[in-house]
């Protein structure tokens, strides 16, 4: 069943309109973006359950980032309530990822999902999943004239969202160096920032990511304290 459209409210600094491949799309603070034709949301590398992943190889991490992420999530769903979600691959850190969830944070996952269509991408963290989540598993798919996979193609990919990579943007020309999590388009295709909240992430310059763009119209739209701020690439490579 999907839901029913809400209605689209005035875009704020938690928000930045672009057009990627003459589709317009909506970034918003916490990393998610929208497709308000479709009224579909994306997220990508939610990386649920990394924290026990790495407890279970012997490193002590809090097992705090699905709570976190499973927040933010909550909070760009009641915003926006999308009819279609879509996770760009790594929704989980492993494959066994679903059987660790919580009673709780299984149930707020459930709740996010209830009365909407939900898509699984496959990433190179989770190209299966065990456990019994709602919602179909895809390789890509085509969405309002755009692919969406999780690792991007190599060369050109015109109307292209992926993830995979974690964009982080860096301006080295302010007082002090700021680095932030990022969505880098150059309005032929977008790289998605990391949404989970033990999720790193790559700089821009970094050779998997710059041949990806058109350093003259790239964009990075860096994400900090609940605002989008877009940033010429120029300025960050």
């Amino acid at each position: 069943m999907s839901a029913v459209p809400g209605p689209r409210t005035p875009l704020q600094r938690q928000e930045a309109e672009l057009t990627i491949a003459d589709v317009a799309v909506v970034i918003v603070a916490e990393g998610a973006l929208l497709v308000p034709s479709e009224n579909a949301l994306i997220v990508s590398d939610l990386h649920f359950e990394k924290g026990s992943a790495q407890a279970v190889r012997g490193f002590p991490v809090p097992p705090y980032d699905t709570a976190a992420t499973l927040g933010a999530l909550t909070r760009v769903v009641e915003r926006t309530r999308p009819r279609l979600i879509v996770s760009l691959g790594d929704a989980f850190h492993d494959v066994d990822g679903p059987c660790r969830l919580t009673d709780g944070d299984r149930a707020t996952l459930l709740g996010v999902i209830a009365g909407r269509d939900m898509i699984w991408i496959s990433g190179n963290h989770d190209p299966v999943m065990t456990g019994d989540l709602p919602g179909a598993r895809a390789e890509t798919m085509s969405l309002a004239g755009l692919t969406l996979r999780h690792e991007p193609s190599r060369g050109q990919a015109r109307g292209e969202i992926a993830g995979h990579l974690h964009p982080a943007a860096v301006l080295r020309n302010a007082p002090r160096a700021v680095r932030r999590r990022c969505l880098a388009s150059d309005g032929e295709r977008a790289v998605m920032p990391a949404f989970g909240a033990y999720a790193g992430g790559l700089d821009l310059a970094h050779p998997a990511l710059r041949p990806l763009f058109n350093r003259e119209t790239l964009v990075a739209y860096m994400l900090s304290d609940g605002q989008v701020f877009p940033v010429s690439g120029k300025r960050c490579l």
